[in-house]
């Protein structure tokens, strides 16, 4: 059981950064995750990193209308979505967060659900490249990562998730009992591992890249 990368060919390789936006990554924010802030520094150098060895860079930015017409049930499961405080199209927070070193001309997904594949062009823009292996990192480990690199593997891309470059937030008691931002992105990258993608860090990430352009 699990799945491993033996290889990374860059020309034929993606990384995603996922919903790395100003209502997540800010002090004070409403969906606010300290831990995807620390470990930006991380996602940045591995972006950088894929520049350089020509893997193409996306990402995305999970946005809803004004109005609400697309909110659907994250209305009923995020009050702030609901009431507009976040994640609202055009909005400072909806912007990428200032520290995310994301170029021009790197596409921009804007998305209305946790999956970067649900509703956009983001298969399209992929297969159109070449496309056949899908890195993804940024926030939320349990969400929105993990919706979209399960797509990614529904669609038969080889699929990789970085372990030191996702995080999260700490979860409530909901009646199930608390989590912690650690455990629960623990937990899911062990769901990840057994059944979706190979989890590395960002250093074993470029090792298999760099392999793959030798």
């Amino acid at each position: 059981m699990g799945y491993r990368l033996s290889t990374v060919d860059p020309a034929r390789t993606a990384l995603v950064v996922i919903d790395l936006q100003h209502d997540f990554l800010a002090p004070g924010a409403p969906l606010e995750s300290p831990a995807g802030r620390a470990m930006l520094p991380v996602l940045n150098d591995t972006v950088r990193f894929c520049r350089d060895v020509g893997i193409a860079v996306f990402f995305t930015a999970h946005v809803h209308r004004p109005d609400g017409t697309d909110m659907g049930r994250f209305a009923d499961l995020y009050p702030p979505i609901a009431a507009g405080a976040a994640l609202i199209e055009g909005t400072p927070g909806a912007a990428l967060y200032a520290e995310v070193d994301r170029r021009p001309d790197e596409p921009l997904i804007p998305k209305h659900r946790y999956s970067a594949f649900y509703g956009t062009d983001f298969e399209m823009q992929l297969r159109g490249r070449g496309v056949d292996t899908l890195i993804a990192a940024g926030v939320t480990t349990e969400d929105c990562v993990h919706a979209t690199i399960r797509d990614a593997m529904f669609r038969d891309f080889r699929t990789g998730v970085l372990s030191d470059a996702c995080a999260t937030y700490d979860h409530p008691d909901l009646g199930h009992g608390a989590m912690s931002a650690a455990d629960v992105h623990a937990a899911t990258l062990v769901v990840l591992a057994q059944s979706t993608a190979d989890v590395l860090t960002s250093a074993e990430f470029k090792a298999l890249a760099e392999k793959g352009a030798a």
